[in-house]
């Protein structure tokens, strides 16, 4: 129990406060969307705080205490409200004021913009999540499946580094060039920045890793190289909240409190990869960290879609839980199998 309040402490004092500040300056109706926003984040984003988790169990102290405070930073005013802003101004040709002006008293207005600019922010976040979920599956260090048959044959496309590339590529060309998408320029131009992002990470934090690694002895990452996976799961954070932001302005038109819902959720979110870092949760359910990744590959796949067709966030949300909940249930019988094999 202590350490339980000792993670979640902080995340509780923030909501109490943010509701408190929402009740005095917006009014009481709107509590209502106010939780709704969080409870809505904090599901759907279970499998973010899993993937964050295998990374940052590999971090110092130091880093992952950065991770709740720094990177917090980063995921309420740089993903929920700088970015937003950031993508209206450069699809709409607007300036930054005018689009703040917008955000803050038109939101009708520039919901509408951000709405416009879906299809770049779906392509770019669905060819970034596919990217994430094939190199994970296709890794040829995993020694642990849930589906064998599907994920071994995955894996041994693992030798050649270019195939998740080239897979999503070749998706994006499709998505793009069909007679049914509207967008194609903007589909291929994001497609292909989200996957030369995800190479560029990657590329670096490869890089960086063989020449500062850590010496024999130490568990965990520091200098260059922590930095570069403390940017990585920025980017991994906004890659996945792209369709939480979108989707909030279907529940609310207050950019305000949609900021607000999103960034008390972010902060439960980010505590709950820090306590399943510290309890071993990774480590206890084995195939859980699967079942994340297939849930991030049905949401890269409905991001995808959606310069098509919108496919409904619930249903997405719902689908990455039930596939996380199988797999902490897999994970119980997977254990019960080995010790039996023992």
């Amino acid at each position: 129990m202590s350490s339980i309040i000792k993670t979640f402490w902080v995340s509780a004092l923030v909501t109490l406060i943010t509701v408190a500040l929402v009740a005095m300056n917006i009014g009481l109706p709107s509590l209502l969307p106010l939780l709704i926003l969080i409870v809505i984040e904090v599901t759907f984003s279970f499998d973010n705080a899993v993937i964050n988790a295998k990374i940052l169990k590999k971090l110092s102290p130091l880093w992952q205490q950065l991770f709740l405070t720094v990177g917090i930073v980063f995921a309420i005013f740089g993903m929920r409200l700088v970015f937003p802003v950031l993508i209206v101004s450069i699809t709409s040709g607007l300036g930054w004021q005018k689009v703040i002006d917008l955000a803050l008293n038109h939101p009708h207005q520039y919901s509408a913009y951000l709405d416009h600019a879906g299809p770049s922010i779906t392509a770019f976040g669905g060819a970034f999540l596919l990217m994430l979920s094939l190199q994970f599956f296709m890794e040829q260090e995993k020694e642990h499946h849930w589906f064998r048959r599907f994920e071994v044959g995955l894996q041994k496309f693992g030798a050649f580094w270019w195939v998740p590339s080239l897979i999503t590529t070749g998706v994006v060309a499709i998505l793009a060039f069909i007679p049914a998408n509207h967008h194609d320029g903007e589909t291929l131009r994001s497609g292909l920045i989200g996957v030369g992002s995800y190479l560029f990470i990657r590329g670096m934090t490869v890089l960086i890793g063989r020449t500062t690694a850590p010496k024999s002895g130490i568990k965990h990452y520091t200098g260059w190289l922590a930095f570069t996976m403390f940017m990585y799961l920025q980017l991994l954070d906004a890659s996945l909240s792209l369709d939480g932001v979108l989707g909030a302005f279907a529940i609310t038109g207050d950019v305000i409190l949609i900021v607000a819902g999103l960034g008390v959720g972010a902060f439960w979110v980010r505590s709950l990869t820090v306590f399943m870092v510290r309890r071993g949760t990774l480590e206890a359910y084995k195939l859980l960290e699967h079942g994340a990744h297939y849930a991030i590959a049905v949401l890269a796949v409905s991001m995808l879609l959606a310069v098509v067709y919108e496919v409904p966030e619930a249903v997405t949300g719902l689908f990455g839980v039930g596939l996380i909940a199988g797999s902490v249930v897999a994970s119980i019988q997977y254990e019960r199998q080995l010790d039996q094999a023992r």
